[in-house]
């Protein structure tokens, strides 16, 4: 486990599982747009104008959705905890009660079960937090869905916006190079990147990180590439 002083990323560590899921989605899913367009050899305005679209609602879409779970998972954790603080307050014995059975099935017995109990009790916090997690496996999570949303949001734009950055550069000043290579490259090292990210938040290995995302957004684009070959073939 991390440390606060081992932390590279300051407070903002706990969000980076959001902006790595959310830079990976994008990533991903841009350039799906992009090799699917040049698969089916629609020109450099198009593939600009399909990918925008595709990075701007998509991206807000998965934010708006990240940041609505965060509010339903905070929600059912404070009607969880009402309920059973209500429970307690009718019926002083059921908090003594479900501390008792909770202890016990973590294997205490004896004098041993019925110190632990009394100490339990005595914080009413502590109490309701061991009941929520050992029996209904209900977490409190602190972090905010506003900031969750938000994070989702800009690494969805951050990282998304890789694969289009050679057609917008192209579209301004054009460049005389295979634009799908030079973005193909790119995304690469895109993915690189937020695979390094994924393994330091998932505690893997960084080249597993990295070759798993890699690999994901490799076969992303080329079904994404050959789907649009073969509608263009089919319908042009």
């Amino acid at each position: 486990m991390r440390t606060r002083e081992s932390r590279r990323f300051g407070h903002w560590e706990p969000y980076l599982s959001e902006f790595v899921y959310g830079g990976i989605d994008g990533c991903v899913t841009t350039f799906a747009v992009v090799a699917g367009s040049v698969g089916a050899g629609l020109d450099s305005a198009v593939i600009i104008i399909l990918g925008f679209a595709n990075l701007l609602a998509d991206g807000f879409a998965m934010s708006v959705g990240a940041y609505l779970s965060q509010r339903t998972e905070k929600d059912n954790f404070r009607k969880y905890r009402n309920l059973e603080l209500k429970s307690a307050s009718q019926n002083p014995e059921y908090k003594r009660q479900r501390a008792s059975e909770i202890i016990k099935s973590l294997g205490y017995k004896g004098e041993a079960l019925k110190i632990v109990v009394d100490q339990v009790t005595k914080d009413s916090d502590r109490w309701i937090d061991i009941v929520l997690k050992e029996e209904m496996n209900i977490i409190p999570e602190n972090k905010s869905a506003l900031k969750i949303g938000a994070v989702t949001y800009i690494s969805f734009i951050l990282i998304g916006i890789i694969p289009l950055l050679i057609y917008v550069i192209d579209f301004v000043s054009p460049i005389d190079k295979n634009l799908f290579m030079l973005a193909s490259i790119l995304t690469g090292i895109g993915f690189v990147i937020i695979g390094w990210l994924k393994a330091y938040v998932n505690h893997t290995r960084i080249l597993k990180g990295i070759l798993e995302t890699l690999a994901l957004g490799a076969v992303a684009a080329v079904v994404a590439y050959f789907i649009g070959d073969f509608l263009e073939s089919l319908l042009v």
